[in-house]
């Protein structure tokens, strides 16, 4: 079995007739929402609202990568919303992750704060050709773990073949949330390193983001209790 509250469930559509649906289907169940680009930027901050009032809690999704300036003044503003995790992308360096850890810390209610390492849909090939970072993507995504870690963060997103790698290195306290997750008997999509459910409670992460697993079945409540039983 797989504990509820470790799964996070993207929402990621624009259709607001459809997202209430989704998220209706889910209630009764402790996971989490996730509220992503998609969705936040066509509907805006009251899905999150709508999201709490059915009991989900939220990880708002926006992956924000700008100068510290901007990205502390952005955390503080989405702060005032009642989200319970909140991300940043690691590759805007520490002094941006020190910034927003300052914002959330002194928000009312501090939110989580989970910084983005590599992406899990980012291939080694990837990562060495276009973004000129060589060696193995393990290694990129360690080096950004250490990085968040001293820079105030509660852990960061990775995809669960680093997980263990990144308890080894900060410590069995710092958060792991790992998208990349997928039933045996789903197609991986644009998703590139990934593991089923179980693999990824084996391998140690604290919160698994699974998507279109869930959202595009025939019956969304039933997949989820499908994944919840580890099938």
């Amino acid at each position: 079995m797989i504990p509820a509250n470790k799964i996070i469930v993207a929402l990621d559509v624009s259709d607001e007739r459809k997202l209430h649906d989704l998220m209706d289907s889910l209630k009764g169940h402790e996971v989490w929402t996730k509220i992503g680009m998609e969705v936040f930027y066509a509907l805006g901050p009251k899905v999150i609202h709508e999201a709490k009032d059915r009991g989900f809690k939220v990880f708002l999704d926006l992956k924000l990568h700008d100068i510290p300036n901007t990205v502390g003044k952005g955390i503080a503003s989405l702060c005032k919303l009642p989200i319970d995790m909140v991300n940043v992308h690691a590759a805007g360096g520490s002094e941006m992750m020190k910034r927003a850890a300052e914002a959330v810390k002194a928000s009312a209610h501090s939110p989580l704060l989970i910084a983005v390492t590599q992406l899990t849909s980012t291939t080694t090939e990837q990562m060495n050709h276009e973004q000129k970072i060589m060696g193995d993507v393990k290694e990129s995504v360690a080096n950004f773990a250490k990085l968040a870690k001293a820079s105030g963060c509660d852990g960061v997103v990775s995809s669960p073949l680093e997980v263990e790698l990144i308890k080894e290195l900060c410590g069995k306290n710092f958060l792991t949330v790992t998208p990349g997750i997928r039933p045996a008997d789903s197609a991986a999509n644009d998703q590139k390193r990934i593991t089923t459910p179980m693999d990824a409670l084996k391998l140690g992460t604290d919160y698994m983001v699974i998507g279109r697993p869930i959202t595009e079945a025939k019956n969304p409540r039933e997949a989820l209790e499908a994944i919840l039983k580890g099938q």
